[in-house]
């Protein structure tokens, strides 16, 4: 597609360069690159031993854990879209990105935002039949059913993001164009552009409020609903076992409503660009990072799980060492 630049004249290519983190020293670049790699094996570590674990488990093959696993590949997936450019950037130097790889980030970034939202609000419509409805949980949540849910969100995801990108594409920008970001999101390149920022800003704000909030409001209602099922029950264990099954959910929702809380404060305070990047950074690794770790150390059906494969891998490995 091409764009026309600020000076008017016509060019097919123009490109972005990312300026990182624009107060830190270069001589900090090496232990930024080492933390960010550190915390990015982390996340592939973590979701990965996840995504294995439901798999290989039997017991684990039920509606919440199937869910689970798409939580983890989105988690996976949404770091991969940012964090090898930003490892890129602070270790060769790597600035620059072509319009479409600039456009293709930023298009992928809000994809994956949007299906964590989704994804949140499909597992609380689980635990909502599973609390409130149990003897038609069978019913309700078939594979199909499930399938159809997580389908649902994964589209939905992939196509709400697509107005913001084609327009703000088609934007006039210059033929080097500087981004004060560590990658590609919409708002720093709506405020690249020369063209007029108001539609494209009101527009990103109109489809967060639709993202973020109405997914948050309907996770609020199924807990309310929860809450008030689970106030019914007379045993105080009984309780108990109902709350412990959404611990590690509400956990997790708590973790990306406060992360995107950290970002959209970061972003709308008066303050030095640095905290409006390292805002959105820290969305960007926050909740990937702590969600394997919020599922395996308060579920104990995947801690047992990975324990039972850990055990596996070293009975074979001490087998085939003949011992």
């Amino acid at each position: 597609m091409e764009a026309t630049t600020c000076n008017g004249s016509v060019d097919g290519s123009p490109v972005f360069y990312l300026v990182g983190i624009p107060s830190l020293p270069e001589s900090l670049f090496l232990l930024v690159f080492f933390i960010f790699l550190l915390f990015y094996l982390l996340i592939l570590m973590g979701n990965t031993l996840i995504l294995v674990a439901v798999v290989a488990e039997p017991s684990l093959h039920k509606p919440m854990y199937f869910f689970l696993t798409n939580l983890s590949a989105l988690d996976i997936l949404f770091t991969t879209t940012t964090v090898p450019k930003m490892l890129s950037l602070f270790l060769l130097g790597d600035h620059f990105l072509s319009f479409p790889a600039c456009f293709l980030q930023m298009y992928l970034f809000q994809t994956f935002t949007c299906s964590e939202a989704f994804i949140l609000v499909v597992m609380a419509y689980d635990r909502y039949v599973a609390i409130c409805r149990p003897l038609h949980y069978p019913v309700h949540m078939t594979p199909q059913t499930n399938a159809a849910l997580a389908a649902g969100a994964w589209l939905a995801a992939f196509l709400l993001p697509i107005p913001p990108a084609v327009q703000t594409s088609q934007m006039a920008y210059n033929n080097i164009n500087h981004i004060y970001h560590c990658f590609c999101d919409h708002l720093v390149l709506v405020k690249a552009s020369c063209s007029d920022p108001t539609p494209q800003t009101l527009m990103g704000f109109c489809i967060a409020m639709v993202v973020s909030f109405l997914p948050l409001l309907l996770v609020l209602l199924s807990y309310a609903r929860i809450l008030a099922s689970v106030l019914r029950i007379n045993s105080r264990e009984g309780r108990s076992k109902a709350f412990s099954t959404c611990s590690s959910h509400l956990l997790v929702v708590g973790t990306y409503y406060s992360s995107i809380a950290i970002a959209y404060v970061a972003y709308r305070a008066e303050l030095p660009p640095d905290f409006h990047i390292m805002g959105n950074v820290a969305y960007a690794i926050l909740t990937p990072i702590l969600n394997p770790l919020i599922y395996t150390l308060r579920n104990k059906d995947v801690k047992a799980a990975i324990t039972k494969i850990a055990c596996l891998r070293s009975s074979s490995g001490i087998g085939a060492l003949g011992l």
